[in-house]
């Protein structure tokens, strides 16, 4: 009785080590040599003197009549370009929670050297890294980076409408410093 218990495991045990689950697995096939890599660094935006008030104001006057002109009530954020506050507007009667979307935006944009819109469309892909890269980043449309005579000097964003509407209004704020 013994030993056909004894053939038995042993025949239970060479099933299990012989099947695919078991067998040895082939090397991974070599990354492409190119893999997809840029030959220049995107967004290599070099920075500039940071934005100062006056110019702020310029830039969220521009941002605001555009925003009037739409009937559309927006937060409006411009940042230096360490992404920091340097000028904001809530216009009456814009969603409270836009004040720190719109700062948000505006400090990704700041940060990284491109629209916001950029990590959007990177979820949108089913890219959900980016998500790993700062707990601060907004990935929402709306944000503009400020670049003027191509150096940046910082960041406007908008929040109040969809992205494509805060869009549209931070961008009439960006033409302002080119």
């Amino acid at each position: 009785m013994r030993s056909i218990v004894s053939m038995s495991l042993a025949a239970c045990a060479m099933a299990v080590l012989s099947s695919p689950s078991f067998a040895q697995t082939p090397a991974p096939a070599a990354p492409p040599a190119a893999g997809g890599t840029p030959d220049a660094i995107p967004f290599d935006i070099p920075y500039g003197q940071s934005i100062g008030l006056e110019r702020a104001k310029q830039v969220m006057a521009a941002a605001e009549t555009e925003a009037k002109r739409r009937n559309w009530k927006m937060n409006i954020a411009v940042v230096d370009t360490n992404g920091e506050l340097v000028h904001f507007e809530r216009m009456e009667g814009a969603h409270i929670a836009g004040v720190g979307i719109s700062q948000g935006k505006a400090r990704t944009a700041a940060r990284y050297r491109r629209e916001s819109r950029a990590f959007y469309n990177a979820y949108e892909t089913g890219h959900a890294y980016t998500g790993t890269l700062d707990p601060t980043l907004v990935a929402s449309p709306g944000g503009f980076p400020l670049v003027e005579a191509g150096k940046l000097i910082g960041a406007v964003g908008c929040s109040g409408g969809t992205g494509d509407q805060d869009a549209a209004i931070c961008k009439v704020g960006a033409e302002v410093v080119k």
